[in-house]
């Protein structure tokens, strides 16, 4: 059995180190979201928050004197860029207006499945049986969330729905094209010309947003500029590097704890109390992505039982002395 070389094995722990700031941060997200959502539109919110992304990005990569993503890296990120920084943003946002919180939730719990099943068969990396069954407990943790944080009184309308299913469209085909640009370019590059790209889509949006954040109190616009620094610029660089050292899919597992660690944060800053249902939901989506994370037991090497007329070391070894002490 080969054992992984500490440089190896410290690079596992700063990967899935890494991951945990995303998710903690992206978690983060819905309360500043709740705040600057109901003053500014969709597509505004989204163009704002990517704008603070690349600002701080950029400063950042001047400091660390990064230049361009080399030729092969720029397909990953203009895709990514296109479909998961933007394509997500926009379709999530304006999904929200139109579904209850649980069900955005439930919808857009789909995305690591997809994500899953796409690295598995495009990028060969199979799969593991542990992944899929922590993903299934992982949902039907999400699920429960989304039952109990869903608004009886609200009737969610097909037109949020699909909306919530186009963004987790866009965040699993995101994910996959940047696994490919991170064979070329660093994290830091992929995330920041990721996000250059979705700013410039989003740039009809600006009108929108130069009118609502001239309305919009002081507070929803600090929240959206903390969406753009640390939700956004911080937490997708963070999320790349830890794509760069680990698979698709069991990267992806790991956003199933952004339910629970939102239930969390909402209990703690908002002083929201959640219900049993969705406190059990949460430590569900948990247990979910403890399994996806595990790896099975390795077996101690059983020796095979010697074949008819092998002799053994017994048989080998001489006879003691009769009368020897």
């Amino acid at each position: 059995m080969t054992q992984n070389s500490p440089s190896e094995a410290w690079a596992a722990r700063a990967a899935i180190a890494a991951a945990a700031v995303t998710m903690v941060l992206w978690a983060s997200a819905f309360v500043s979201i709740r705040s600057a959502a109901p003053h500014f539109s969709p597509g505004a919110l989204a163009l704002g928050r990517l704008l603070v992304g690349v600002a701080v990005l950029a400063a950042i990569m001047g400091l660390r004197r990064e230049g361009l993503p080399p030729r092969g890296a720029w397909p990953g990120i203009v895709i990514s860029g296109l479909l998961w920084f933007g394509l997500y943003m926009v379709a999530l946002n304006w999904g929200e207006e139109e579904v209850d919180a649980g069900t955005a939730a439930l919808l857009i719990g789909i995305g690591p499945i997809l994500i899953a099943l796409l690295s598995g068969y495009l990028l060969k990396e199979g799969f593991p049986s542990r992944l899929l069954a922590g993903m299934a407990v992982s949902f039907a943790g999400a699920a429960v969330v989304g039952f109990a944080t869903a608004d009886s009184g609200d009737e969610s309308s097909v037109v949020g729905v699909l909306l919530c299913l186009v963004a987790a469209l866009g965040f699993a085909g995101g994910v996959v094209s940047q696994k490919y640009a991170l064979k070329h370019a660093t994290p830091l590059q992929a995330t920041t010309f990721g996000c250059a790209v979705a700013t410039v889509a989003t740039l009809p949006f600006s009108y929108q947003l130069v009118n609502e954040v001239a309305d919009a109190p002081a507070q929803a616009t600090l929240n959206m500029i903390y969406l753009g620094a640390f939700p956004t610029a911080l937490a997708f660089t963070t999320w790349a590097y830890a794509l760069s050292k680990l698979s698709a899919g069991s990267l992806s597992s790991t956003t199933y704890a952004v339910p629970a660690l939102a239930i969390g944060i909402s209990w703690i800053f908002l002083g929201e109390v959640p219900t049993l249902l969705a406190f059990l939901g949460g430590l569900l989506c948990l247990a979910g992505v403890a399994v996806s994370r595990s790896k099975p037991r390795s077996r101690a090497a059983v020796p095979s039982a010697p074949a008819a007329g092998t002799p053994t070391d017994a048989d080998a070894a001489p006879a003691p002395a009769t009368g020897q002490r």
